[in-house]
């Protein structure tokens, strides 16, 4: 199994090259998807969840009022900390579970772990590759405002809440360039692919 961490800040493309990936093959696990999955209602993380932060971030419908948690953390570095801790650990445990099973069921699967937090949360799987979508800050704001349809200083605050170009970029083994066309992005993640095939085969016996 070949095992690729993908990362990059919020509107970096990390989608266009998870999507290209998987119609090359490859197998997509979703931290994002991941963390909704561990706080669905009657988890345990929902009830940890419940227990640190009270009943006011409880909907009517016993599911996780999103909003007003975000409300509780957003700008609070001491709040999201506790809010990550819960998190965190459920994620990679489901993560770990997912790839693990992938590779069970595939040997020679690539696997795409579309981590948006691998430097913030720390995650330390054993990856073969580190990619990074890397696009400026002034493209990525400007997506969140005409793409997500958020105000432009609500962009400009859930792009600088994230971990800064240069850390991303420090850890990375590839860098994909998404600042520019979409056929660019799909390029360079095509000859990502080829990449990692070549190594696959060269370490087959």
């Amino acid at each position: 199994m070949y095992l690729i961490g993908l990362t990059g800040g919020i509107a970096a493309g990390k989608s266009t090259i998870a999507r290209r990936l998987v119609e090359h093959g490859a197998v997509h696990v979703d931290a994002d998807q991941l963390a909704r999955r561990v706080v669905e209602k009657g988890t345990p993380g929902l009830a940890s969840i419940r227990e640190e932060f009270g009943d006011s971030v409880i909907a009517a419908d016993g599911t996780l009022d999103r909003a007003r948690l975000g409300q509780r953390v957003f700008g609070d570095p001491e709040a999201l900390a506790r809010l990550n801790a819960i998190v965190h650990p459920l994620v990679r445990a489901l993560s770990e579970t997912l790839i693990a099973k992938a590779g069970a069921e595939k040997p020679d699967a690539v696997v795409v772990y579309d981590v948006p937090l691998l430097v913030e949360a720390q995650v330390d799987h054993p990856f073969d590759l580190i990619v990074v979508a890397n696009a400026t800050r002034r493209t990525r704001v400007k997506r969140l405002v005409e793409i997500r349809g958020l105000e432009e200083d609500h962009a400009v605050a859930r792009v600088e809440s994230q971990a800064g170009d240069t850390e991303r970029l420090r850890i990375a083994d590839v860098i994909i360039d998404t600042d520019g066309s979409m056929a660019h992005t799909v390029s360079e993640t095509d000859a990502l692919w080829a990449r990692i095939r070549r190594e696959q085969r060269a370490a087959t016996p």
